[in-house]
């Protein structure tokens, strides 16, 4: 339990999510010495990834959904949040345009767009998930939002809302006979980069003190003395503090060791393909008013999804099948660490092949008037899994002062209005008390399988074990 007051001087590492909710939400809760630190500048870049951000929270747009199976508490949280989404659109509406962070200023004044969110079956019938899902939405009361492709009163329903042009985008039904798919029509996306900017504006007007740079704001170690955690950075500074937030996505394993076996860094596969605008038809199809969220195949071997174009016309595809690691010495140990197109020693941009081949089947079978584009540009998005896809923030064992607050596992940015109100209950002791703090608690587990950390440097995710994609693979073949 950590003993902190308002004014405990309180150091967050990480900008990203997890870091920047919960520096809002301790400004927000009176407490009034906050300093975030991070080796990347993401106020000067806004946290765009075309500017050289490299993190999960850095992307262009994210996934807003509310289907947990029967993961509740999940999907209650992510319900309120929308609730925060929709205030900050309007917020962000509002304004005038010089109250407004740069990167706000220019381009679509929106972060949160309710697109829906149609969830496709790769099989000839729905999955064990999408039915729970069904079944806890019906006992919620919101079952009336989503809409059954074979559902005859749902597709009425979907009709009378406007919703039926978005049952069947891929026009399966049409093409092979059956189409199964439920479309969440309160769900969407969020872009990403403008998001994190939005919430880091909040933040700095509520007191929170910010460092980003690749030295100053870089953090090489944390230790502790005379009972207090020690942070030490690049320039050799050490910055002693009431208590530490370890909240650094895919660098929080390298610098608390001790969740190793709790917590892991791997990486998903992103590839984008530029919807020219000169192509009217597709520009309009691919718009957010047309196409909605898609995952297909998920929890059948397919795991893919796709978000609509941007305002720039990028098409955004994931493959999540398998999580990459990346072993490296880290202190001694064998530890899994980034490997990203820009900040990281060992620079890559490109993807496995078995994921750049997942992702062109989905293409090759649902948007077949996209394969002649080719994909554009990949990247692997740097994350934390934690043993049961369920976060981590609570205090290191043996460390009171020092919390982590990490284990997004690829689900984690739809909370980013709301997480940090959670997380600051953890840290004033309170974790215990509250559903989201038991749930979020420093664990184990004795399963043969532990979300993949079980396997170790010796498993088959190893990205050096996987043959990279070419520039020639990024075409389709003929």
């Amino acid at each position: 339990m950590s003993a902190i007051n308002h004014s405990s001087k309180i150091i967050i590492v990480g900008s990203g999510v997890f870091g920047i909710s919960t520096a809002l939400w301790l400004a927000r809760s009176g407490y009034k010495d906050v300093t975030v630190l991070d080796m990347q500048d993401t106020a000067a870049t806004a946290y765009d990834p075309l500017a050289g951000v490299d993190s999960a929270s850095a992307d262009l747009n994210k996934i807003i959904r509310f289907s947990y199976g029967d993961e509740i508490e999940y999907q209650r949280l992510a319900t309120e949040a929308a609730r925060m989404w929709d205030e900050w659109n309007r917020e962000i509406a509002n304004a005038l345009i010089d109250e407004l962070p740069e990167r706000l200023r220019d381009g679509d004044r929106k972060l949160w767009w309710n697109a829906g969110f149609l969830r496709m079956s790769s099989e000839p019938e729905l999955g064990g998930f999408e039915i729970a899902t069904l079944e806890n939405m019906e006992r919620e009361g919101i079952r009336e939002f989503q809409f059954r492709t074979d559902d005859d009163a749902d597709i009425a329903r979907a009709k009378e809302r406007g919703w039926a042009h978005k049952l069947d985008p891929c026009r399966r039904q049409e093409r092979f006979g059956t189409h199964k798919a439920v479309l969440d029509s309160t769900a969407g996306f969020v872009y990403a980069y403008k998001s994190c900017a939005w919430a880091q504006h909040l933040a700095r007007k509520a007191g929170v003190k910010f460092v980003l740079d690749p030295v100053y704001g870089k953090v090489v170690d944390i230790t502790d003395k005379d009972g207090h955690p020690v942070v030490h950075t690049a320039d050799g500074l050490e910055h002693p503090a009431d208590l530490v937030v370890v909240a650094g996505g895919g660098w929080t394993p390298s610098l608390v060791p001790e969740v190793q076996g709790l917590l892991e860094t791997t990486a998903g596969s992103v590839a984008n393909i530029q919807i020219p605008r000169d192509r009217p038809g597709l520009w309009e199809r691919f718009a957010p008013e047309n196409q909605p969220v898609i995952s297909w195949g998920s929890r059948q071997g397919k795991e893919v999804y796709s978000l609509p174009r941007d305002e720039n016309g990028v098409f955004k595809i994931g493959w999540r099948e398998t999580k990459w690691t990346n072993f490296k010495d880290v202190r001694g140990k064998r530890i899994s660490v980034p490997k990203t197109a820009h900040v990281t020693e060992e620079k890559e941009t490109r993807i496995p092949v078995e994921a750049l081949n997942g992702i062109k089947e989905y293409i090759t079978i649902n948007f077949p008037e996209l394969v002649p584009l080719g994909v554009s540009s990949t990247r692997l998005c740097w994350y934390t899994d934690s043993i049961d896809n369920s976060f981590v923030v609570d205090f290191v064992p043996g460390r009171p002062r020092v919390a982590v607050c990490s284990g997004g596992s690829g689900h984690g940015f739809k909370f980013l209005p709301i997480l940090g109100r959670e997380v600051v209950k953890i840290l004033e002791g309170k974790g215990s008390q509250t559903v989201y703090g038991q749930m979020w608690r420093w664990r184990t587990s004795n399963e043969p399988t532990r979300n993949g950390l079980e396997e170790g440097e010796q498993g088959p995710r190893v990205l050096s074990k996987q043959k990279m994609a070419s520039e020639a693979d990024l075409k389709f073949a003929d």
